[in-house]
């Protein structure tokens, strides 16, 4: 094949290539909360780098957000070797086929059949778990298994005492529920509870089935909190992804694993999708959310027809 015909078909391949895997960079702007300005990405991923935990908060339906947080998971792997991946997107009970389709003992498919990932697990999360898998990186099923956070929220935190001694071990061994500023964003956020969690019974108080729920809450933070604070050792960088309202404000999973490494350095990132990244005013409120803003551009929807 000529030179100039060869040339072009490896342009076409590339492209093809490219359509069919997008970047993991995507627009964004990062703000520092702490010295209240803007900073690039870069030197976000280094001041990362040189940290024991990062909790990094997402909106899980959002693209742009996932393309970043791979995005730093690269990042982090050109700046430092010993790094773990933790992830709330898959349970404690599933730890051991993870870690047999890291070493190479389970085929993907017989690890993904048998761990229940989540339903963005080829576009989302397959990503961070195939780069850690290259580079050789534990990656911890940090969450509680979804029928005992269902458990709790039928029944309360005295259901956990009717579990068998190897069952409860898939909970965290400690657990603090207080009703303190978390619960309130918790209740804030939950709104109408009519949409969440198990049915009530007709004549079940409001305020129990709130309560449950709650510490159905905690028993994932308290769970997430101690998986990630038990891998953590001094020279590690552990990196928890997470649903944005788990680490917040630096509560819920950050907090709980805060508690249990206290000296551990501690970052907290949070993704937050914009329309326009030119025209940002961080509020007051989001300076408190963590100690990076990462903004990301939101796609713009359309609607069948095409329109914005």
């Amino acid at each position: 094949m000529s030179s100039p015909f060869r040339g072009a078909l490896l342009v076409l391949l590339a492209q093809a290539a490219s359509a069919q895997q997008p970047p993991s960079y995507t627009p964004n702007r990062v703000y520092d909360t702490h010295h209240k300005e803007f900073i690039d990405f870069e030197a976000l991923l280094a001041r990362l780098s040189n940290t024991g935990i990062v909790f990094v908060g997402e909106q899980h339906d959002d693209p742009a957000t996932h393309r970043m947080e791979l995005a730093i998971l690269e990042g982090l792997a050109r700046r430092r070797d010993s790094v773990v991946v933790a992830l709330e997107m898959f349970e404690r009970d599933v730890q051991p086929t993870l870690d047999s389709y890291l070493a190479g003992t389970t085929s993907e498919s017989d690890f993904l059949a048998a761990s229940r990932p989540w339903k963005n697990y080829p576009s989302d999360y397959r990503p961070l778990i195939e780069l850690a898998h290259a580079r050789h990186w534990p990656v911890v099923a940090s969450n509680v298994p979804r029928p005992l956070a269902s458990l709790v929220s039928r029944g309360g935190l005295g259901t956990l005492d009717t579990l068998a001694s190897g069952t409860r071990a898939e909970v965290a061994t400690a657990i603090d529920c207080p009703e303190d500023h978390y619960y309130d964003n918790f209740v804030k956020a939950m709104g109408d509870m009519s949409g969440h969690g198990p049915v009530a019974a007709p004549a079940e108080d409001p305020k129990l089935r709130m309560t449950r729920m709650y510490q159905a809450q905690c028993i994932k933070d308290e769970t997430m909190g101690e998986s990630v604070a038990r891998v953590w050792r001094p020279g590690w960088l552990v990196v928890h992804y997470n649903g944005s309202f788990h680490s917040d404000f630096r509560l819920g999973t950050a907090e709980r694993a805060r508690r249990r490494a206290p000296r551990a350095g501690m970052l907290v990132v949070t993704a937050l999708p914009v329309k326009d990244l030119d025209q940002l005013r961080p509020t007051k409120e989001d300076r408190k959310r963590a100690d990076y803003l990462l903004y990301v551009l939101a796609p713009i929807k359309t609607d069948s027809a095409g329109r914005r």
